[in-house]
């Protein structure tokens, strides 16, 4: 019996993970990671809704209990709170981070260094919180934390409001998909939040089980 192991290691092995850091940073250039396709170039300052660069915005990091039991285990889930937002709710439980932009740029080896306390911390998986506008950024962040010795799977912790081209680059990435859908009435999404076509382009990209590679 093959022995399971995160799907990202043998991405990196392959030499995969380094076509997909580079398809997503192309992206940030003309971005359009998720489906507000802002066009920005997130590379030479400019900010699209997410309001957010080409570095990683992270508020907070630490293991959680608040997550699924099967998440949480005994030692809690290794949650990395990203800065902003690309549908900001109105009734957002974090809504200084998201809203408030509460939270620091840090660098990808940073990023990879909070991974890795993560995970000698005992927490049973790394959870990317509010990650839609942030993808490039995680994916440069991988390489040094797998050369660092991560092994805990990873989970894309969405708010639901993903491009299916993004979803591409995270499959053989991601282990865990955890979209939080929000509502069906394309009313509701004008009312409350930035994503007014939210109903529509769910269905398009409600994540499969991802593929080895």
């Amino acid at each position: 019996m093959t022995k399971w192991g995160p799907a990202y290691l043998e991405t990196h092995r392959r030499g995969l993970l380094q076509q997909k850091i580079q398809a997503a940073y192309d992206i940030l250039s003309q971005c359009n990671l998720c489906p507000h396709r802002c066009l920005v170039d997130r590379h030479h300052g400019e900010r699209g809704l997410c309001r957010t660069g080409d570095q990683p915005v992270v508020s907070s990091y630490g293991p959680h209990f608040g997550e699924e039991d099967p998440l949480v285990g005994q030692h809690g889930s290794g949650t990395i709170f990203f800065t902003h937002c690309n549908i900001y709710c109105i009734f957002c439980q974090n809504y200084e981070i998201s809203h408030g932009g509460e939270g620091e740029e840090i660098t990808p080896a940073d990023l990879a260094a909070m991974m890795l306390y993560l995970q000698k911390k005992g927490c049973h998986n790394i959870n990317f919180v509010t990650p839609s506008h942030q993808v490039a950024q995680i994916l440069e962040a991988l390489p040094q934390a797998i050369d660092g010795g991560l092994n805990v799977p990873l989970v894309y912790n969405t708010g639901g409001y993903d491009a299916v081209e993004t979803l591409k680059l995270l499959d053989g990435v991601i282990d865990i998909y955890m979209p939080d859908f929000k509502f069906w009435d394309p009313q509701v999404a004008v009312e409350v939040c930035e994503a007014t076509d939210y109903p529509s382009a769910r269905p398009r990209t409600t994540p499969r089980s991802p593929a080895r590679p």
